[in-house]
């Protein structure tokens, strides 16, 4: 099952994404499936209709939670140890974009990057839970890519602005419920040059202990994300670039670059 978020001009609704790749249909749901159960409304939409724009299949209600150096190549490959315990950060739910939405660099950052990511979107209000039961509550998976202005992590004490500002965190295009996430693989493209190849059982924390991590700093709330770190390959956007970010099982993530003039 794959559950995205959608616009015909109107207020955003949810779907049901039915179908191969190029000839889905949305089938229309009623409500919120975070809180209510799908019941689809007999309304059928073609996913290639003009009218049809996918959103950010979810927006956190409170936040999304990062987790940096979770790949041991991609330590590496910025000169960092991998951390003996998650190292978590913060991303306001304000740099959330969807799929076809640009990526815009801000004015005051040169070398801003993709981050490959699996997200893992929650379920059910979630304090302290043991990794044993972490995936109860869940909701979904997603892809994302924690977009990064690698000379703003390096040189500010925090990274909040360095992986928090508008348009850091495009999500989508869906979420697939109930999904074996143990080994995936995750990619990303620029201009259709793969740049990041890693796989989901290369993560140093798995997702049922990040899950059981993070509540016990912070409860969780049906829709946050956390995102589950970034394979080896990152590398630099420029104005007018085009970067996919896939994850296998889940789909594919576009979005455009452009820097403001």
């Amino acid at each position: 099952m794959r559950i995205a978020r959608f616009t015909t001009g109107g207020d955003p609704r949810y779907a049901l994404v039915d179908g191969d790749p190029g000839s889905e249909e949305l089938v229309v749901i009623t409500g919120d499936p975070l809180y209510t159960p799908v019941q689809p409304t007999g309304e059928r939409i073609r996913l290639d209709e003009d009218s049809v724009r996918l959103l950010a299949p979810v927006i956190p209600r409170s936040k999304i939670v990062g987790v940096g150096r979770n790949y041991v190549e991609h330590a590496a490959e910025l000169g960092n140890e991998v951390p003996t315990r998650p190292l978590l950060f913060l991303k306001p739910n304000t740099s959330v974009i969807g799929p076809d939405d640009p990526i815009v660099l801000p004015d005051w950052s040169e070398r801003v990057e993709h981050e490959a990511e699996l997200a893992v979107v929650i379920g059910k209000v979630t304090k302290d839970v043991t990794p044993e039961r972490a995936l109860d509550h869940v909701f979904g998976f997603t892809v994302a890519n924690d977009v990064t202005a690698r000379d703003v992590q390096r040189t500010d004490e925090q990274w909040a602005r360095a992986k928090g500002f508008d348009s850091s965190c495009p999500i989508g295009p869906w979420i697939v419920p109930g999904l074996d996430v143990d080994d995936l693989a995750v990619r990303a493209r620029v201009n259709g040059e793969t740049r990041q190849d890693g796989r989901t059982s290369q993560l140093v924390f798995d997702v049922p202990y990040l899950v059981s991590y993070v509540s016990e700093a912070f409860t969780l709330l049906p829709g946050d994300v956390i995102l589950t770190g970034t394979p080896a390959g990152v590398g630099p956007l420029a104005d007018r670039d085009v970067v996919e970010v896939e994850v296998e099982d889940i789909g594919v993530l576009r979005n455009p670059v452009l820097r403001r003039r």
